[in-house]
Order: structure tokens, then C-alpha cells, then sequence
């Protein structure tokens, strides 16, 4: 799965995209899991999850009802690179739970480290442009692809209600 993901991103020929492919080489990415206790909590889920995103994207475009002329590579850049923030953002933690026969045991659980809190979509955004350069719609896609659960604009910790 790891070189189908790194074939499609090459097959993009954006400029940068090599950087992009380093970054994710020396970070966890690979390896991560896609969140700490949903969808592709194990090692590996972020890769997975990634793929999956890339699969059902493209086929969404394929049969869409509408003109749409989003180019193959904005596809594959915004549905592979959507979760990049989560690289090197999760760590391993251990914590006492009871086993079959009901004895403790310290058992492994993924935890979040983020060390650049940014925001999910703008920390994506930030990365990846620090490599590559994105199309406003890559980066509007990468931004909103959280949808309506991350809604920032509603809340600012300096808004002060009157």
C-alpha cells in the first residue's frame, strides 16, 4: 500500500512533491494510526485511511452528476495529503487494564502529541506548502475536509460575550 501511495503522489509531477515524499519517509506517517480510538486506531491506519479517502473520492468524481474539472492530481493530493498533520502526532502510551482472566496488565494505547497545534485542515495546509505548491482548491479541500465538526469560526478564545 505504501508504494501505490508514493507512486500515485510522484505520478502528480508537482513540483516538490519528492520533499513531500521525504518528509513522510523520515516522519511516522506510514506507520500512524488515523486517530486514537476511531476509524484506523492501529498501526498503519493512516495510510490505510488515506488510500480508502483516495478510492472513494475519485469514484465520487468519476460518477458525479455534475461537469467537474478537478485535474487527477488535485485528487490524489487532496485525499492522500488531507491527514498529513497526524504525522509525528501520536505516541505510543501504556495504561493498566484487565486481561481475559482478569489480572492487570500495562497494555499499549495510541495518544495525541501534538506539538504544533495549529488546526486539523490549516496544519495539513501549513505542511504541505512548506514543499509543494497547492491550488486554492487543494487547499480549500484539505482545510474543510473535516466539514462541520471542526467549526472554528464559531469560536475565537478572544471573543468576549456581551
Amino acid at each position: 500500500m505504501k508504494e501505490e501511495f508514493i507512486n500515485l503522489l510522484r505520478s502528480t509531477n508537482r513540483e516538490g512533491m519528492e520533499d513531500v515524499i521525504n518528509f513522510l519517509e523520515k516522519s511516522d506517517f506510514f506507520k500512524a494510526p488515523a486517530s486514537t480510538r476511531f476509524h484506523g486506531d492501529y498501526e498503519g491506519g493512516l495510510l490505510e485511511h488515506s488510500m480508502k479517502v483516495y478510492e472513494i473520492l475519485k469514484d465520487k468524481v468519476k460518477i458525479a452528476s455534475i461537469s467537474i474539472d478537478t485535474p487527477d492530481e488535485s485528487i490524489i493530493i487532496m485525499a492522500l495529503l488531507h491527514d498529513v498533520c497526524k504525522a509525528n502526532y501520536y505516541k505510543v502510551d501504556y495504561r493498566n487494564a484487565k486481561n481475559a482472566l482478569g489480572e492487570w496488565e500495562k497494555v499499549p494505547y495510541y495518544t495525541v502529541d501534538d506539538t504544533i497545534p495549529y488546526g486539523h485542515g490549516e496544519k495539513s495546509v501549513m505542511m504541505l506548502t512548506e514543499y509543494v505548491k497547492l491550488t486554492n482548491e487543494e487547499k480549500y479541500a484539505i482545510r474543510w475536509h473535516m466539514g462541520f465538526s471542526e467549526p472554528k469560526e464559531n469560536y475565537s478564545p478572544l471573543r468576549i460575550s456581551i
